[in-house]
């Protein structure tokens, strides 16, 4: 199908492009990799009356290191996520998370900020944000507002960005020494995951010690597990407790049914998955 017609401005920084978005209102859409938004507008479930191209803003794309965590900006894309030296050191679920993302096509133009702003829940990337204890910076007219991953999912395609407000950056915590792994069920490579789980695992002397459990497309918003947090606290890192623990991966989620999956069998999926990823975590090898 063909878009609707709309205004089109590609403001050249952050400032600029805060100042468009302010004079639209509600009525504007960003655009940066336009990965998810041009298949909205395409189907016409979106109407915006203006579109502001953010991808030529220099600002917005690279990863630094401050401080005690890494910072990646919003427009930079999920192949610079997943190759990015600092991610890879600090922020390993992020890389590995990534590369699971669609094809290798979408991989180079989508955006970490656009797949974040954009909240679906069966993307792999918010729950990943959840499980990292991320911070998402937003710039607007009132300047600028740090907002925890638990604060900015606010319902299905929906954040707490206000109309006039921009994703500008991504700032996750390091993570020496935790294993990670991200596990997702799709009905092919390409699809959206039928439930995804991104885990984080700090153990000592066979036990694990904290976990952070990330779920994708088990209620509306991305989820944390945290049944199962709390029940691997302090657990062996073996087979049998891990899997006790898992069976918690599901409580307090409220899955959908629909062509993909029913919700009985979306609860399944997040109790094997949540135990296969604690067991894959639990046996990376802690970086030095």
């Amino acid at each position: 199908m063909i878009p609707a017609a709309f205004d089109y401005a590609r403001p050249a920084s952050v400032d600029e492009a805060v100042r468009a978005l302010a004079d639209a209102g509600d009525e504007a859409k960003v655009l940066a990799g336009g990965q998810s938004l041009l298949p909205i507008l395409r189907l016409r479930l979106a109407f915006p009356e203006l579109v502001v191209d953010v991808g030529r803003i220099a600002e917005l794309r690279g990863v630094r290191e401050q401080g005690d965590a890494v910072v990646i900006g919003s427009t930079t894309t999920h192949h610079d996520v997943i190759h990015d030296p600092l991610v890879r050191r600090y922020a390993g679920l992020l890389s590995q998370a990534a590369a699971t993302v669609a094809d290798p096509a979408v991989r180079h133009r989508g955006t970490l900020g656009g797949s974040l702003a954009h909240a679906d829940p069966a993307g792999d990337l918010p729950a990943v944000a959840l499980a990292l204890d991320a911070e998402l910076v937003a710039a607007g007219p009132r300047g600028r507002r740090t907002i925890a991953a638990r604060d900015f999912f606010d319902d299905y395609l929906q954040t707490t960005l206000e109309p006039d407000e921009l994703l500008v950056e991504v700032r996750v915590p390091k993570r020496e020494g935790w294993g990670f792994c991200y596990e997702k069920f799709s009905r092919s490579a390409q699809a959206w995951a039928v439930v995804g789980v991104a885990a984080l695992v700090r153990r000592d002397n066979g036990r694990i010690t904290e976990s952070r459990i990330g779920l994708t497309n088990m209620g509306s918003t991305p989820l944390r597990a945290t049944a199962a947090e709390e029940a691997l606290a302090g657990a062996d890192a073996g087979p049998e407790a891990v899997a006790r623990a898992a069976e918690a991966a599901a409580d307090g989620a409220r899955p959908s049914s629909d062509v993909s999956a029913s919700a009985d069998y979306r609860a399944h999926l997040a109790r094997v998955l949540t135990r296969r990823a604690v067991l894959a975590a639990a046996a990376t090898p802690a970086r030095p």
